[in-house]
């Protein structure tokens, strides 16, 4: 009996020490940081219209990656990769070439890509499921970009940019319509970031406006772990994104989202967030501290990408577009900092 035992002890202990103190989720995402390339969106209203894109070239991926970005999400108009076709039974040949070497040339340098259709839930005027392209339709543009990109394990499909003043519940719908053929298509493995009412605002997951979303499955993994929320923030008065100079750090809406994160098990990327080159220069102390705080609380916040380089020039407010090589100094002192090293 005293050998059996001893034996059975062995065994077990001899288990143990074999077996991983921790499994670790090779899906699972690093700290993120980077940029918005700006410029395969320019033309696209807040209504869903479209007019003219200005792509950019790919020169400044090498730019911002020698600095320290890790992601770059890369903005682009429905319209133009379908070359207007609302079904979106193809991808628009000339067009998606551009964007394509874009994504490409990111990817090339060990960064992430976040694939982001800009159209505010919206096709020239109608809202996705709610009288204008059906659930079906945007579907079908997801099952398109899936396709190509499903061997692509460092690509994140980024649902739409700023859904705003829509009815919540058709779009929880829409969005699951949109997830189930992503993995449908075979990207199987890839983070998707969902999109809440209210032009992205965190504000609007922590009042529960959004928690139709909640409702949103993953048929790739019961877990739910690779789908993450996709939120926007802006420091200027009104949180538009408009203005040269910024108000707010936005700390506390960050604390607040952060509770309401922990509390659902969700986790969230800051997408869309910067400020303005005004000469007061309020913005380089203002974004430096709420990007310190997404980087400091990153078992929440997997990341941010700041808004924007690519097409835009020194005219604009928010560019962060470096000038013949030159960063601004709202990039050097508020931005890189707390990029990933």
């Amino acid at each position: 009996m005293l050998s059996i035992k001893l034996f059975s002890i062995i065994a077990l202990l001899g288990g143990a020490l074999a077996a991983p103190l921790h499994t670790v989720d090779k899906r699972a995402l690093p700290r993120l940081g980077g940029v918005n390339l700006a410029g395969c969106d320019f033309g696209m209203n807040t209504d869903g219209w479209s007019g003219t894109t200005q792509c950019p070239g790919t020169d400044q991926i090498a730019h911002f990656k020698g600095k320290g970005a890790n992601i770059f999400r890369l903005p682009v108009g429905w319209q133009y990769l379908v070359g207007n076709n609302q079904a979106s039974t193809s991808l628009d040949a000339n067009y998606f070439a551009t964007y394509d070497k874009l994504v490409k040339a990111a990817l090339a340098t060990g960064a992430y890509v976040m694939i982001d259709v800009h159209n505010y839930a919206r096709w020239n005027g109608g809202v996705i499921g709610q009288g204008g392209p059906s659930d079906a339709n945007f579907a079908n543009l997801w099952k398109l970009l899936a396709t190509k990109y499903k061997s692509e394990s460092k690509v994140i499909f980024g649902i739409m940019n700023e859904p705003h003043d829509i009815d919540i519940n058709k779009w929880a719908k829409s969005v699951q319509a949109a997830v189930t053929a992503i993995r449908g298509a075979g990207a199987i493995t890839q983070t998707i970031a969902l999109p809440g009412n209210q032009w992205a605002h965190p504000e609007a997951w922590t009042s529960g406006q959004n928690d139709p979303l909640l409702s949103v499955t993953d048929p790739a993994d019961k877990s739910g772990s690779l789908l993450i929320i996709d939120a926007h923030k802006y420091y200027d008065a009104d949180g538009s994104g408009t203005s040269w100079e910024c108000t707010t750090n936005a700390v506390d809406v960050y604390t607040s989202f952060k509770t309401w994160l922990k509390q659902h098990n969700k986790k969230a990327i800051i997408s869309e967030t910067g400020g303005g080159n005004g000469d007061l220069h309020s913005c380089q102390s203002k974004v430096g501290e709420g990007l310190k705080y997404i980087a400091d609380n990153s078992d929440v916040f997997v990341g941010f990408t700041v808004w924007s380089a690519g097409s835009f020039d020194s005219s604009y407010a928010l560019s962060i577009t470096p000038v013949n090589g030159k960063d601004t100094d709202l990039f050097v002192k508020a931005i890189q900092p707390y990029l990933p090293k």
